[in-house]
């Protein structure tokens, strides 16, 4: 029997004191190689409790950066307000990379303060603890190359498969593609504005492509497609039209998201899911395409999207206009695990992509609480009840695997792993958008 003088909160296990917790810190590493570049976040507390982020792949870490001092003396428990108050400063694009990274360490660390997984603040779980993730698959030339490497995938497990399928294929041929240069040379134009078209001797040979590729992997497993290239809606229909016979699971990003009515014609035009949406920030920006129905499956990249809460917003006004979600994903296991706490709490969920299910030292970049091995274990991510998204980042793998300036476009800041950033501390802007 409990002492009289005990209180009842005395009784109850806390993780921490909530209503105490503090952010104190915020530190950066950019961990990468081989053309990728990952910002991993580290969110301090004043109470010794850790919150883990990720700025979105290529995205620049200042992006985060500089929110630190608009979040020091913050509590991160308060995850929609706070997420609230820096919103203003991310957007489409990679620009959405450092409001979304803090977004998911707020519900790192809060899910550790509060002894809960980080999908119990997307509204808890629609399915058991595994999420299915899709392997995308590096670009090969030789079509029964690349039925072999999807092959493989399936032979690891993996129940979901994704490829490119692009102007690339018609480039090798003569005659397969006019405006060839611009198509080789250039993608800074949006593709309306390219004059790139393929021919109907290039639609043949990205025909054949793809029917090599099936030969070798069959239609039990889903393969959706990637990367067509730059070119007008007209000729993604004529393309769509002729792969249709492969009941490809979508065609992405065929033309820019932000075209609403040509995203209509093409989901009109052809008989294959048309899917799109992995640069498109918070749910705002995806309304019009889900209100006009131009979309078969909608794909948030949850690391621009507006991290855990937001994108189960976005699939929750999926669901209800009848349009699935697959998330897309290019990063570290850390906005791997945010993204599959996400998955957990929606209802319309189909795949999570990964990108990385061949680099060596992917996996050793954290330590899954209460589990061992790999983060991907038979095509599936498997997601516990361990407080907040259920890993601690391995700082000594981190330090070995640092991004070199030499690989990145600009630079990088911090150039070491988790540097002091008191640089950044002190706000030195009117942040108010309201008179």
């Amino acid at each position: 029997m409990a002492d009289q003088n005990t209180s009842a909160v005395d009784q109850v296990k806390t993780s921490s004191s909530p209503s105490d917790l503090r952010i104190t810190d915020m530190r950066i590493a950019v961990v990468g190689g081989g053309g990728w570049r990952w910002p991993i976040i580290k969110l301090e507390t004043n109470q010794g409790l850790v919150g883990w982020g990720e700025v979105r792949d290529g995205a620049s870490a200042r992006y985060a950066l500089m929110l630190k001092s608009r979040l020091l003396g913050e509590n991160p428990c308060d995850i929609d307000r706070l997420f609230q108050k820096i919103k203003p400063f991310g957007g489409h694009g990679r620009l959405g990379g450092g409001v979304c990274g803090v977004e998911m360490a707020l519900c790192d660390v809060a899910g550790k303060a509060f002894g809960v997984p980080a999908y119990m603040f997307a509204g808890g779980k629609y399915r058991d603890d595994k999420v299915k993730v899709y392997a995308d698959t590096p670009l090969k030339k030789d079509p029964e190359e690349m039925g072999k490497m999807l092959k493989g995938r399936m032979d690891r497990g993996f129940e979901f498969l994704k490829m490119d399928i692009g102007t690339w294929i018609a480039e090798e041929v003569e005659g397969g593609v006019i405006n060839k240069k611009i198509s080789k040379e250039s993608n800074t134009l949006m593709h309306p504005f390219t004059g790139i078209q393929v021919t109907d001797y290039g639609i043949s040979k990205m025909q054949e492509y793809v029917g090599a590729v099936r030969d070798v992997i069959g239609y039990e497993i889903p393969l959706a497609s990637d990367h067509f290239g730059h070119m007008g809606v007209e000729n993604a229909i004529r393309i769509g039209k002729a792969l249709d016979q492969f009941t490809l699971a979508w065609y992405e990003d065929m033309i820019p998201w932000q075209f609403v009515d040509q995203w209509q014609a093409l989901k009109a035009g052809v008989d294959t899911p048309v899917c799109t949406g992995e640069d498109i920030y918070c749910l705002e920006g995806f309304k019009p395409l889900v209100d006009a129905r131009a979309i078969s499956v909608a794909h948030p990249d949850l690391a621009t999207s507006g991290g855990i809460i937001e994108t189960k917003r976005i699939a929750d006004y999926c669901r209800d206009a009848g349009i699935g979600v697959a998330l897309h994903q290019a990063g570290s296991p850390v906005v791997a695990m945010a993204n599959a706490h996400s998955a957990m709490a929606m209802e319309n969920f189909i795949a999570l992509e990964m990108h990385s299910v061949d680099n060596p030292w992917w996996n050793d970049i954290v330590d899954l609480v209460g589990q061992e091995g790999d983060v991907i274990k038979d095509g599936y991510v498997t997601v516990t009840d361990a407080p907040g998204l259920g890993l601690e980042v391995n700082e000594e793998a981190v330090a070995e695997n640092l991004a070199k300036a030499s690989e990145t476009r600009a630079g990088v800041y911090p150039a070491g792993a988790f540097e002091d950033s008191s640089e950044w501390d002190e706000l030195d802007a009117h942040d108010r958008v309201w008179s």
